[in-house]
């Protein structure tokens, strides 16, 4: 009975990937790059800390009565501190046997005797354990969604100064005790904040859905919670395109499964070919790849081939037609299609061009239709946040659409074809893809060290992470400004 039980589950669970959705894009964040991230989240705990904020204290017992006020943390120091990825959970950051230094200003009445001075304390035995529960909203974005804390302070210590500092040693406990107590409760809260607050504003500059350009837009929302190992955090993000003007007709994705087994980056960006065939079929869709070449924009020796080529069509049709201006029209006539292969990665294009006589003051008038089917070598590369094409002809081909015979006679175009295409469009589409797409990547960090490797169906960016700003830089900076790119109309 069990054997049956095993196999079903077995086959449900098999059943359950085969029709969950394929992630366009996937980040794994590896320990290398959690040690990186280690001593600015510890800066930015330390501030945090800095600003806890202490209210007066003032108390009586029997004849002993004091008020503290204008309490600042002077000084903290971590002696051990470490930052991990907690399996099912997200990350955990803990400080052990540190120490807070801090000052106050004292009044003291102790029967007919009055002081006042400066007290330095010093909170030692300092612990603190920090869990951070990473989701995903129901936005698709990455969110801390709780906080677990757990902070105390073992003991204080104070140091009195004054004309009758020595007097007043022993009566320490009454202030040290209350002091260690409000230290204790201020912690946990201050942490709270700053991760639910101020660390979720910062991860609010990860695009989920955000504009491209004028045609297009991406969609880096989560598919699913993190996958967190003791090793790493792993994020599975759609990576899909879609035109602007009709975000409903998107490519659906039939993509290999991207896998990630690297460990030696701190962090590894994996893309399939779904990632890029749904950026090409939303600039399809949004009429994208159509040009056309007329004019100065036309090689003299191309159209003096055409005009050779189509002189007796010309002449045929009207030989008034014979001086007229020629133009090709180019378009792309399906979606073009990536494959990525452990060799590189691959571009074909299929493509109609019209060759066309532009007679002044008449309408055009069509000479021949062509398919013209090309194939680019495309070479990925990554500079900060921005992921870049660049494109160089690998092969072409045309051939007629309306008889073999024109077919023939369309061997002499294929020299000048090619040589337009390397010289004049190739150069267009490098420009675009040039300017690249940004990554879900925070503000304030970027990608050196790069490098790319190809699979079967996807490719793998492995990087080191640097960062550009302080996290305290970038949270300000978001808080401040109004968000322009986290987010675009479904």
């Amino acid at each position: 009975m069990f054997p049956c039980r095993l196999a079903v589950l077995l086959l449900m669970s098999h059943i359950t990937m085969m029709l969950a959705e394929p992630p366009g894009c996937k980040i794994r964040i590896t320990s290398k790059g959690l040690e990186m991230l280690k001593s600015e989240i510890q800066k930015f705990v330390k501030e945090e800390l800095g600003n806890i904020t202490i209210p007066d204290l003032q108390g009586k017992d029997g004849v002993f009565q004091y008020k503290i006020q204008d309490v600042k943390i002077n000084e903290l120091k971590f002696t051990f501190v470490d930052l991990r990825f907690q399996p099912d959970v997200g990350l955990v950051f803990e400080v052990h046997n540190s120490s807070i230094s801090l000052s106050f200003q004292r009044q003291i009445q102790y029967w007919l005797l009055h002081d006042e001075g400066v007290i330095n304390a010093s909170a030692e035995d300092v612990n603190i354990h920090t869990a951070l529960h990473l989701n995903k909203d129901m936005y698709g974005r990455l969110k801390i969604s709780n906080i677990s804390c757990d902070a105390s302070v073992g003991k204080m210590r104070a140091k009195f100064s004054g004309t009758l500092g020595r007097v007043y040693d022993f009566l320490g406990t009454f202030l040290t005790t209350a002091m260690r107590l409000i230290l204790n409760q201020q912690i946990c809260p201050t942490l709270n904040h700053a991760g639910l607050e101020l660390m979720n504003s910062l991860l609010d500059t990860v695009p989920v859905r955000t504009t491209v350009d004028k045609y297009v837009g991406v969609d880096y929302s989560l598919l699913s919670d993190p996958l967190v190992t003791a090793n790493n955090l792993d994020m599975d993000f759609r990576g899909m395109f879609f035109e602007l003007h009709n975000v409903s007709d998107t490519l659906v994705n039939y993509a290999v499964y991207p896998v990630v087994r690297e460990y030696d980056r701190m962090v590894y960006l994996a893309l399939s070919e779904y990632f890029f065939d749904s950026g090409m079929y939303a600039y399809f869709k949004a009429g994208v790849f159509k040009m056309v070449i007329a004019n100065e924009k036309m090689p003299k020796d191309l159209e003096m081939l055409l005009r050779t080529t189509y002189f007796g069509t010309i002449f045929m049709l009207n030989p008034a037609l014979v001086e007229a201006p020629i133009s090709l029209h180019l378009e792309v006539t399906s979606a073009p299609h990536c494959v990525i292969r452990t060799s590189g990665a691959s571009v074909a294009v299929t493509s109609v061009v019209t060759v066309i006589v532009l007679p002044p003051g008449q309408l055009p008038v069509q000479l021949s239709s062509m398919t013209m089917e090309t194939k680019l070598n495309a070479k990925v590369s990554m500079k900060g946040k921005r992921l870049a094409l660049q494109m160089d002809l690998r092969k072409f081909k045309i051939y007629s659409n309306q008889s073999a015979l024109e077919s023939l006679a369309l061997i002499p175009l294929q020299g000048p074809l090619k040589a337009m295409l390397q010289l004049s469009i190739v150069p267009i589409i490098n420009n675009r893809t040039k300017k690249g797409v940004q990554i879900p990547l925070p503000e304030g960090m970027d990608f050196i060290e790069e490098v790319v490797e190809y699979h079967n169906g996807f490719i793998i960016i492995g990087a080191n992470l640097h960062f550009t700003e302080g996290l305290r830089e970038v949270i300000e900076k978001n808080r401040q400004e109004v968000p322009s790119n986290s987010t675009a109309s479904p």
